[in-house]
């Protein structure tokens, strides 16, 4: 790569897309490495880069070369409206985990329109960034809501708290508590959440077709799962009885083949109306079920 103080972000850009032999990458670590985007980056094409700047740029190059996910190299990435800060704390966000977001999110307008004067309450077990909670919170009405985020990695909290902000005023709605699942949550609470929300582990141990790149550099914690990946799946779900409303709805993200599976255990527990829904690649990935208390 040319010297950092003497090249323009236009030769950066192009030398950077043939080492990474990607030009979108090649832009965001450039964009990033400016503290410019969009336009304003175009902008400065013909414009040297400080040498601050290309150290920057070169850092991020050979941590992608080394096989680190972009999403960390750059150290955020967008989910929905928000952007958040990522790091080897938390899982990468990603766009099966957006539907997720979005079928909880749905079922919380709902619950709002119909809440009178009750405060809808929810929360996302496992919350990692915060990325679905904070998602929701973002677009819920301001009033009338509360949002509870949760992890047993005290880690992961540090992010989500750090991406709070994120979403401006609504902020205020959005409670965070340490501990595994449920027991997170303060006991006089039970019975009292319109929805249940979770994207938790559920790859099995030995899953010889996991990515790499996952397997390297993502939190186990929030990767494996015992029982061919379903304990915490069933765990959540025997657990999120006490905690809903009668009506009340559990989300759960799920891996592609664990559908069958997870729609006998959650029929065994006792929720009403299960269905698994699809992914973008039309594969099962959410499970969504009527809370037993209304059964």
């Amino acid at each position: 790569m040319s010297e950092p103080d003497t090249s323009t972000w236009r030769e950066l850009l192009d030398e950077t897309a043939e080492m990474l032999g990607d030009r979108n990458e090649a832009r965001w670590m450039c964009e990033e490495a400016s503290g410019l985007e969009g336009s304003e980056f175009l902008d400065e094409l013909d414009r040297p880069a400080t040498q601050r700047m290309g150290l920057a740029l070169q850092s991020m190059i050979g941590r992608r070369q080394a096989g680190e996910p972009l999403q960390y190299v750059l150290g955020h990435w967008p989910f929905r409206h928000i952007d958040l800060l990522v790091d080897r704390r938390v899982l990468i966000p990603r766009p099966e985990t957006e539907l997720v977001a979005e079928t909880a999110l749905g079922i919380a307008r709902d619950a709002h329109r119909r809440r009178g004067d009750r405060t809808v309450r929810i929360v996302d077990l496992g919350t990692g960034s915060g990325a679905i909670g904070l998602a929701i919170a973002n677009e819920l009405p301001h009033t009338g809501v509360e949002v509870w985020i949760t992890d047993s990695s005290a880690d992961a909290l540090a992010v989500a708290r750090a991406n709070i902000a994120g979403i401006g005023r609504n902020a205020a709605n959005v409670r965070v508590a340490l501990g595994e699942w449920c027991a997170a949550l303060p006991d006089e609470l039970r019975g009292t959440f319109d929805v249940i929300v979770s994207n938790p582990p559920y790859i099995a141990v030995d899953d010889a077709d996991l990515d790499a790149s996952v397997r390297d550099h993502e939190p186990h914690t929030a990767l494996f799962s015992a029982n061919d990946g379903l304990a915490d799946v069933f765990g959540i779900a025997e657990q999120a009885r006490d905690w809903l409303v009668p009506d009340g709805r559990l989300v759960l993200e799920i891996g592609h083949q664990q559908g069958v599976a997870v729609r006998a255990e959650l029929e065994r527990l006792g929720y009403a109306g299960v269905d698994v829904r699809p992914d973008l690649a039309g594969r099962d990935r959410i499970a969504v079920a009527v809370s037993a208390a209304n059964v």
